[in-house]
């Protein structure tokens, strides 16, 4: 795994050795980008964007993002044995501090309180079995979190049907493999 472009291209990204945590393959995480790039559906100005990245894992979207050069990242983990790689893939970025880790339970409804800004995008990539998915769209959505042209980019298995809060619209779907990528935004 490796981050593909920016300031810190090429760059390994080191990865957990336990099968709980499923880290975003870098041809998922490309394909990604090139939408978020090139998408006529969205419109998401990187270089200024405030990113929130849940489920964050190893940290391989928001490392993207911080070395894609965005105003600021909030990566969220409370699994202990991936926040300890998390925080050394940060600190081997050595220049870059325009973020945060939250080591919380993101399921909690009270979580989304404790969030400072407001984001562009919402990187959400929680474990593929893991059914709290509505909630927490509802959740980001009564909590105001996500800017009103934001975007929620969510990962999930190919065969996964979610039921989504009825005041979101998938404006784009691919399918890479076993991954699902969804994109999200507010009914307007």
């Amino acid at each position: 795994m490796r981050i593909i472009s920016g300031d810190y291209r090429g760059k390994k990204i080191l990865e957990p050795k336990d099968i709980k945590t499923r880290p975003l393959k870098d041809l998922t995480k490309e394909s990604i980008f090139n939408i978020i790039y090139h998408s006529n559906k969205f419109n998401i100005e990187l270089k200024n964007s405030n990113i929130l990245d849940l489920f964050s894992g190893v940290g391989s979207f928001g490392i993207e993002c911080l070395s894609r050069g965005v105003n600021h990242v909030t990566f969220v983990e409370n699994y202990k044995n991936v926040l300890l790689i998390l925080k050394k893939n940060l600190l081997s970025l050595k220049n870059i501090r325009n973020y945060e880790i939250i080591e919380d339970d993101i399921i909690n409804n009270d979580f989304f309180l404790q969030l400072n800004l407001k984001y562009d995008l919402i990187f959400l990539d929680p474990p593929y079995k893991n059914k709290s998915l509505p909630n927490l769209l509802t959740q980001i959505c009564l909590n105001k979190i996500l800017n009103k042209n934001g975007v929620i980019v969510i990962h999930r298995h190919r065969n996964e049907q979610d039921l989504l809060p009825g005041n979101y619209r998938i404006i784009e779907e691919k399918t890479y493999g076993i991954s699902k990528i969804i994109f999200l935004t507010f009914l307007n």
